[in-house]
């Protein structure tokens, strides 16, 4: 096959369905779930834009990636936590 014949086509996402969180859990839970998805979210824009290393997912670039993604600012522990993402998926 050649390259003229492959063409990418744009993929329409559909959001996903979000479910009510189980009630009655400590607090540190409802932190630790919302750090967690967080971190995928910038995780995934990460590899998205080609940052495949976690040496070069800087607090900075993780930051930089957050704005332009309309994410709120990620803490020192989220940014760990993205690059051990980053590094589990290598």
């Amino acid at each position: 096959m050649t390259a003229a014949g492959i063409r990418k086509s744009p993929v329409e996402l559909q959001p996903v369905q979000k479910k009510p969180l189980p009630a009655g859990l400590p607090r540190e839970w409802y932190e630790t779930h919302n750090r967690r998805l967080k971190a995928m979210r910038l995780a995934i824009s990460l590899l998205d834009s080609g940052t495949y290393d976690a040496k070069r997912a800087t607090n900075r670039k993780i930051r930089t990636m957050a704005a332009r993604t309309g994410i709120h600012r990620p803490s020192n522990v989220t940014c760990r936590l993205v690059r051990g993402l980053i590094h589990d998926g290598a």
